[in-house]
Protein backbone atom coordinates (compact mmCIF):
# COMPACT_ATOMS: atom_id res chain seq x y z
CA UNK A 1 0.00 0.00 0.00
CA UNK A 2 2.89 2.52 0.97
CA UNK A 3 4.34 1.63 -2.98
CA UNK A 4 1.19 2.24 -4.07
CA UNK A 5 0.89 5.63 -2.47
CA UNK A 6 3.96 6.34 -3.45
CA UNK A 7 3.24 5.59 -6.93
CA UNK A 8 0.18 7.91 -7.07
CA UNK A 9 1.82 10.72 -5.16
CA UNK A 10 4.87 10.33 -7.79
CA UNK A 11 2.20 10.20 -10.49
CA UNK A 12 0.30 13.22 -9.33
CA UNK A 13 3.47 15.72 -8.76
CA UNK A 14 4.54 14.56 -12.29
CA UNK A 15 0.99 15.65 -13.91
CA UNK A 16 0.73 18.46 -11.85
CA UNK A 17 3.43 21.12 -13.75
CA UNK A 18 0.71 19.97 -16.81
CA UNK A 19 -2.60 19.54 -15.34
CA UNK A 20 -4.78 21.28 -12.91
CA UNK A 21 -5.25 19.95 -9.24
CA UNK A 22 -4.87 20.87 -5.69
CA UNK A 23 -1.15 19.90 -6.18
CA UNK A 24 0.86 23.17 -5.69
CA UNK A 25 4.64 24.31 -5.55
CA UNK A 26 5.75 25.69 -2.21
CA UNK A 27 9.61 25.72 -2.12
CA UNK A 28 12.21 26.24 -4.90
CA UNK A 29 16.38 25.81 -3.90
CA UNK A 30 18.53 26.63 -6.77
CA UNK A 31 22.17 24.19 -5.94
CA UNK A 32 25.38 22.41 -7.11
CA UNK A 33 24.12 18.85 -6.69
CA UNK A 34 23.74 16.08 -8.11
CA UNK A 35 20.00 15.39 -10.47
CA UNK A 36 20.28 11.98 -10.96
CA UNK A 37 21.60 8.30 -8.79
CA UNK A 38 25.42 7.83 -8.40
CA UNK A 39 26.48 10.63 -10.51
CA UNK A 40 29.91 11.29 -10.70
CA UNK A 41 29.76 14.96 -11.23
CA UNK A 42 27.31 18.01 -9.90
CA UNK A 43 25.17 19.84 -11.79
CA UNK A 44 23.36 22.98 -11.47
CA UNK A 45 19.44 21.84 -9.95
CA UNK A 46 16.58 23.05 -9.23
CA UNK A 47 14.95 21.48 -6.16
CA UNK A 48 10.94 21.72 -6.54
CA UNK A 49 8.87 21.28 -3.24
CA UNK A 50 5.08 20.19 -3.59
CA UNK A 51 2.30 20.96 -1.22
CA UNK A 52 1.63 16.86 -0.78
CA UNK A 53 5.35 16.51 0.08
CA UNK A 54 7.02 15.97 -2.79
CA UNK A 55 10.77 16.70 -3.98
CA UNK A 56 11.78 17.02 -7.65
CA UNK A 57 15.03 17.41 -8.41
CA UNK A 58 15.23 19.47 -12.10
CA UNK A 59 18.56 19.31 -14.07
CA UNK A 60 19.37 22.94 -15.49
CA UNK A 61 22.12 23.07 -18.43
CA UNK A 62 23.87 26.78 -18.78
CA UNK A 63 25.53 27.56 -22.40
CA UNK A 64 29.17 27.59 -20.76
CA UNK A 65 30.50 30.90 -22.02
CA UNK A 66 29.17 34.24 -20.79
CA UNK A 67 28.57 35.39 -24.73
CA UNK A 68 26.42 32.34 -25.61
CA UNK A 69 24.44 33.01 -22.14
CA UNK A 70 22.36 35.74 -24.17
CA UNK A 71 22.18 33.70 -27.10
CA UNK A 72 21.19 30.05 -26.13
CA UNK A 73 18.25 29.09 -23.78
CA UNK A 74 18.83 27.70 -20.65
CA UNK A 75 17.91 23.78 -20.82
CA UNK A 76 15.83 22.06 -18.00
CA UNK A 77 15.35 18.66 -18.07
CA UNK A 78 13.33 16.23 -15.46
CA UNK A 79 16.13 14.08 -14.02
CA UNK A 80 13.49 11.56 -12.81
CA UNK A 81 15.01 11.86 -8.87
CA UNK A 82 11.38 12.13 -6.20
CA UNK A 83 11.70 12.66 -2.71
CA UNK A 84 8.70 12.25 0.01
CA UNK A 85 7.93 13.78 2.85
CA UNK A 86 4.93 14.54 5.08
CA UNK A 87 3.35 17.61 4.44
CA UNK A 88 4.32 20.54 2.62
CA UNK A 89 7.55 21.32 2.05
CA UNK A 90 8.85 24.69 3.56
CA UNK A 91 12.74 24.91 3.03
CA UNK A 92 15.66 23.40 1.35
CA UNK A 93 19.91 23.43 2.49
CA UNK A 94 22.71 21.38 1.79
CA UNK A 95 25.75 20.65 3.90
CA UNK A 96 29.12 19.02 2.63
CA UNK A 97 30.67 15.79 3.78
CA UNK A 98 31.90 18.10 7.00
CA UNK A 99 29.23 19.39 7.78
CA UNK A 100 29.65 23.13 6.91
CA UNK A 101 26.59 24.55 4.85
CA UNK A 102 26.83 25.11 1.30
CA UNK A 103 25.37 28.11 0.01
CA UNK A 104 23.95 28.27 -3.46
CA UNK A 105 25.89 30.35 -6.51
CA UNK A 106 25.43 33.93 -7.11
CA UNK A 107 26.09 36.46 -9.13
CA UNK A 108 27.48 39.81 -8.44
CA UNK A 109 25.48 42.56 -9.37
CA UNK A 110 26.80 45.70 -11.13
CA UNK A 111 24.57 48.51 -12.06
CA UNK A 112 24.81 48.51 -16.32
CA UNK A 113 24.18 52.44 -16.51
CA UNK A 114 27.30 53.19 -14.44
CA UNK A 115 29.70 55.79 -15.96
CA UNK A 116 32.67 54.11 -13.77
CA UNK A 117 34.93 52.81 -16.16
CA UNK A 118 36.16 50.57 -13.53
CA UNK A 119 32.80 49.17 -13.49
CA UNK A 120 32.28 48.63 -17.02
CA UNK A 121 35.67 46.75 -17.43
CA UNK A 122 34.36 43.79 -14.63
CA UNK A 123 32.53 41.09 -16.38
CA UNK A 124 29.92 39.01 -14.86
CA UNK A 125 31.31 36.23 -13.55
CA UNK A 126 28.56 33.25 -11.49
CA UNK A 127 30.41 32.17 -8.41
CA UNK A 128 29.94 28.82 -7.43
CA UNK A 129 30.53 26.34 -4.77
CA UNK A 130 32.46 23.27 -5.99
CA UNK A 131 34.21 20.91 -4.39
CA UNK A 132 37.59 19.65 -4.88
CA UNK A 133 38.17 16.68 -7.47
CA UNK A 134 39.49 14.90 -4.43
CA UNK A 135 36.22 14.73 -2.87
CA UNK A 136 34.28 13.65 -6.05
CA UNK A 137 34.37 9.53 -5.21
CA UNK A 138 31.53 8.69 -2.93
CA UNK A 139 28.70 10.95 -1.11
CA UNK A 140 29.76 13.85 0.24
CA UNK A 141 26.37 16.28 -0.31
CA UNK A 142 23.35 16.16 2.58
CA UNK A 143 20.34 17.77 1.32
CA UNK A 144 18.27 18.92 4.55
CA UNK A 145 14.58 18.97 3.62
CA UNK A 146 11.97 20.23 5.95
CA UNK A 147 8.07 19.68 5.83
CA UNK A 148 4.98 20.96 7.39
CA UNK A 149 5.47 17.53 9.65
CA UNK A 150 8.65 16.49 9.32
CA UNK A 151 12.36 16.69 8.35
CA UNK A 152 14.74 14.31 6.48
CA UNK A 153 18.46 14.44 5.46
CA UNK A 154 19.70 11.96 2.27
CA UNK A 155 22.95 11.63 0.95
CA UNK A 156 23.74 12.34 -2.13
CA UNK A 157 24.40 11.12 -4.84
CA UNK A 158 23.02 7.60 -3.47
CA UNK A 159 19.99 9.28 -2.12
CA UNK A 160 19.89 7.28 0.92
CA UNK A 161 18.21 8.76 3.57
CA UNK A 162 19.92 9.14 6.59
CA UNK A 163 18.18 10.69 9.10
CA UNK A 164 14.35 11.27 9.90
CA UNK A 165 12.35 13.23 12.29
CA UNK A 166 8.68 13.61 13.13
CA UNK A 167 8.56 16.99 14.09
CA UNK A 168 4.75 17.48 15.20
CA UNK A 169 2.14 15.53 15.23
CA UNK A 170 -1.04 17.11 16.30
CA UNK A 171 0.26 20.78 14.99
CA UNK A 172 1.78 21.83 11.89
CA UNK A 173 5.36 24.12 11.08
CA UNK A 174 4.63 27.63 10.22
CA UNK A 175 8.25 28.63 9.31
CA UNK A 176 11.97 26.19 9.11
CA UNK A 177 15.08 27.80 8.39
CA UNK A 178 18.60 26.24 8.43
CA UNK A 179 20.85 28.67 10.93
CA UNK A 180 24.38 28.80 11.97
CA UNK A 181 24.31 28.82 15.92
CA UNK A 182 27.37 28.97 18.14
CA UNK A 183 29.80 27.35 14.30
CA UNK A 184 27.43 24.86 13.91
CA UNK A 185 24.62 24.54 11.67
CA UNK A 186 20.68 24.23 13.45
CA UNK A 187 17.23 23.15 11.44
CA UNK A 188 14.81 26.03 13.34
CA UNK A 189 11.40 25.56 13.38
CA UNK A 190 8.14 27.39 14.73
CA UNK A 191 5.16 25.69 15.11
CA UNK A 192 1.65 26.66 15.17
CA UNK A 193 1.28 25.85 18.70
CA UNK A 194 3.41 28.10 19.73
CA UNK A 195 6.82 25.55 20.11
CA UNK A 196 10.18 26.89 19.06
CA UNK A 197 12.46 23.74 18.16
CA UNK A 198 15.97 23.64 17.30
CA UNK A 199 17.45 20.30 15.94
CA UNK A 200 21.10 19.70 14.91
CA UNK A 201 22.18 19.23 11.81
CA UNK A 202 22.68 16.72 9.64
CA UNK A 203 21.71 14.35 12.72
CA UNK A 204 18.24 15.81 13.61
CA UNK A 205 18.81 15.58 17.01
CA UNK A 206 16.22 17.84 18.89
CA UNK A 207 18.54 20.29 21.58
CA UNK A 208 15.79 23.07 22.32
CA UNK A 209 12.01 22.60 22.68
CA UNK A 210 9.93 25.86 24.08
CA UNK A 211 6.33 27.15 24.39
CA UNK A 212 6.70 30.41 23.29
CA UNK A 213 4.02 31.95 21.62
CA UNK A 214 0.85 30.26 20.42
CA UNK A 215 -1.02 32.01 17.33
CA UNK A 216 -3.11 34.03 17.80
CA UNK A 217 -2.79 36.53 14.58
CA UNK A 218 -1.81 35.73 11.19
CA UNK A 219 0.68 38.74 11.12
CA UNK A 220 2.82 36.57 13.07
CA UNK A 221 2.58 33.04 10.57
CA UNK A 222 3.35 35.45 7.24
CA UNK A 223 6.30 37.66 9.45
CA UNK A 224 8.24 35.06 11.41
CA UNK A 225 12.02 34.53 10.56
CA UNK A 226 14.71 32.96 11.74
CA UNK A 227 18.40 34.44 11.83
CA UNK A 228 21.90 33.80 12.82
CA UNK A 229 23.14 33.33 16.38
CA UNK A 230 20.34 31.96 17.33
CA UNK A 231 17.35 34.83 16.85
CA UNK A 232 14.30 35.90 15.48
CA UNK A 233 12.32 38.24 14.31
CA UNK A 234 8.56 38.69 13.83
CA UNK A 235 6.01 41.81 13.00
CA UNK A 236 3.69 42.59 16.19
CA UNK A 237 1.59 45.23 14.99
CA UNK A 238 2.18 46.87 11.35
CA UNK A 239 4.78 49.08 12.92
CA UNK A 240 6.47 47.09 15.80
CA UNK A 241 8.90 44.56 15.45
CA UNK A 242 9.13 41.65 17.91
CA UNK A 243 12.86 40.57 18.38
CA UNK A 244 13.46 37.44 20.65
CA UNK A 245 16.73 34.99 21.29
CA UNK A 246 17.30 31.36 22.11
CA UNK A 247 20.72 31.85 22.55
CA UNK A 248 21.80 31.41 26.61
CA UNK A 249 25.46 33.60 25.29
CA UNK A 250 23.50 36.17 23.60
CA UNK A 251 21.22 36.81 26.39
CA UNK A 252 23.94 37.26 28.53
CA UNK A 253 25.19 40.24 26.79
CA UNK A 254 21.48 41.53 26.04
CA UNK A 255 22.55 44.15 28.22
CA UNK A 256 25.91 45.08 26.17
CA UNK A 257 23.61 45.15 23.47
CA UNK A 258 21.06 47.60 24.17
CA UNK A 259 21.49 50.94 22.50
CA UNK A 260 22.37 54.64 24.01
CA UNK A 261 20.56 57.81 22.72
CA UNK A 262 24.40 59.21 23.51
CA UNK A 263 27.87 58.18 23.83
CA UNK A 264 28.80 58.91 27.53
CA UNK A 265 32.44 60.82 27.51
CA UNK A 266 34.08 61.82 30.34
CA UNK A 267 35.34 64.95 31.08
CA UNK A 268 38.56 66.11 29.90
CA UNK A 269 41.13 67.50 32.99
CA UNK A 270 41.83 71.04 32.86
CA UNK A 271 45.29 71.83 31.92
CA UNK A 272 47.71 72.94 34.02
CA UNK A 273 48.19 77.23 33.42
CA UNK A 274 51.71 78.07 33.17
CA UNK A 275 52.02 81.99 34.83
CA UNK A 276 53.46 83.54 31.19
CA UNK A 277 50.24 82.05 30.02
CA UNK A 278 48.23 83.63 32.05
CA UNK A 279 49.74 86.77 32.23
CA UNK A 280 50.09 87.25 28.60
CA UNK A 281 47.35 84.72 27.87
CA UNK A 282 44.84 87.72 28.03
CA UNK A 283 41.62 85.66 28.89
CA UNK A 284 40.91 85.57 32.66
CA UNK A 285 40.51 82.40 34.64
CA UNK A 286 37.38 80.99 34.98
CA UNK A 287 36.22 79.80 38.53
CA UNK A 288 33.32 78.14 39.73
CA UNK A 289 31.05 79.60 42.59
CA UNK A 290 30.99 76.53 44.88
CA UNK A 291 34.51 75.77 44.09
CA UNK A 292 35.51 79.38 45.74
CA UNK A 293 32.63 79.28 48.55
CA UNK A 294 30.57 75.89 48.49
CA UNK A 295 31.09 73.65 51.29
CA UNK A 296 31.71 70.85 49.58
CA UNK A 297 35.45 71.79 48.39
CA UNK A 298 36.00 74.31 51.66
CA UNK A 299 34.05 72.28 54.56
CA UNK A 300 32.41 74.87 55.64
CA UNK A 301 31.45 78.64 54.48
CA UNK A 302 33.48 81.42 56.09
CA UNK A 303 31.41 83.14 58.89
CA UNK A 304 32.35 86.78 57.13
CA UNK A 305 30.11 85.38 54.30
CA UNK A 306 26.68 86.54 54.17
CA UNK A 307 23.82 84.12 54.23
CA UNK A 308 20.29 84.67 53.23
CA UNK A 309 17.81 83.28 55.95
CA UNK A 310 14.47 83.33 54.76
CA UNK A 311 12.15 85.10 57.03
CA UNK A 312 8.57 84.53 57.98
CA UNK A 313 6.85 87.01 56.02
CA UNK A 314 7.63 85.33 52.89
CA UNK A 315 7.34 86.85 49.46
CA UNK A 316 4.38 89.21 50.90
CA UNK A 317 6.83 90.71 53.77
CA UNK A 318 9.70 91.41 51.87
CA UNK A 319 6.67 93.57 48.89
CA UNK A 320 5.64 95.50 51.94
CA UNK A 321 8.94 96.49 53.16
CA UNK A 322 10.00 97.05 50.33
CA UNK A 323 6.94 99.46 49.34
CA UNK A 324 7.99 101.27 52.92
CA UNK A 325 11.30 101.91 51.90
CA UNK A 326 10.04 103.44 48.79
CA UNK A 327 7.70 105.79 50.65
CA UNK A 328 10.00 106.50 53.38
CA UNK A 329 12.19 107.46 50.37
CA UNK A 330 9.70 109.49 49.02
CA UNK A 331 8.44 111.31 52.03
CA UNK A 332 12.74 112.36 52.41
CA UNK A 333 13.03 113.81 48.94
CA UNK A 334 10.29 115.88 49.56
CA UNK A 335 11.27 117.26 52.56
CA UNK A 336 15.00 117.80 50.62
CA UNK A 337 13.02 119.64 48.07
CA UNK A 338 11.36 121.97 50.58
CA UNK A 339 14.91 122.61 52.32
CA UNK A 340 16.41 123.68 49.09
CA UNK A 341 13.76 126.33 48.59
CA UNK A 342 13.91 127.86 51.60
CA UNK A 343 17.60 128.07 51.40
CA UNK A 344 17.06 129.90 48.47
CA UNK A 345 14.87 132.47 49.81
CA UNK A 346 17.36 132.84 53.26
CA UNK A 347 20.04 133.70 49.91
CA UNK A 348 17.63 136.17 48.50
CA UNK A 349 17.07 138.10 51.36
CA UNK A 350 20.58 137.80 52.44
CA UNK A 351 20.98 139.35 49.12
CA UNK A 352 19.09 141.97 50.09
CA UNK A 353 20.16 142.96 53.45
CA UNK A 354 23.78 143.63 52.11
CA UNK A 355 22.89 145.84 49.15
CA UNK A 356 20.55 148.03 51.79
CA UNK A 357 23.69 148.04 53.95
CA UNK A 358 25.88 149.31 51.60
CA UNK A 359 23.45 152.11 50.38
CA UNK A 360 23.15 153.28 53.73
CA UNK A 361 26.83 153.16 54.38
CA UNK A 362 27.25 155.51 51.25
CA UNK A 363 24.32 158.28 52.27
CA UNK A 364 26.31 158.47 55.84
CA UNK A 365 29.81 158.64 54.09
CA UNK A 366 28.02 161.55 51.87
CA UNK A 367 26.36 163.53 54.85
CA UNK A 368 29.43 163.42 57.40
CA UNK A 369 31.43 165.41 54.11
CA UNK A 370 28.60 168.03 54.55
CA UNK A 371 28.76 168.27 58.21
CA UNK A 372 32.68 169.44 58.00
CA UNK A 373 33.03 171.92 54.69
CA UNK A 374 32.28 175.37 56.73
CA UNK A 375 34.75 174.52 59.56
CA UNK A 376 37.10 174.20 56.93
CA UNK A 377 36.88 177.07 55.38
CA UNK A 378 36.94 179.27 58.82
CA UNK A 379 40.12 177.43 59.63
CA UNK A 380 41.77 178.97 56.25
Amino acid sequence: SRENSYSRSRSSSISSIDKDSKEAITALYFMESFSRKNDSTISPCLFVGTSLGMVLILSLNLPSADEQRFTEPVMVLPSGTFLSLKGAVLTFSCMDRTGGLMQPPYEVWRDPNSIDENEKSWKRKLVMNCPSPSQEIGDHQYTIICSEKQAKVFSLPSQTCLYVHNITETSFILQADVVVMCNSACLACFCANGHIMIMSLPSLRPMLDVNYLPLTDMRIARTFCFTNEGQALYLVSPTEIQRLTYSQEMCDNLQDMLGDLFTPIETPEAQNRGFLKGLFGGSGQTFDREELFGEASAGKASRSLAQHIPGPGGIEGMKGAAGGAMGELTRARIALDERGQRLGELEEKTAGMMTSAEAFSKHAHEVNCLSNWPLSIASI
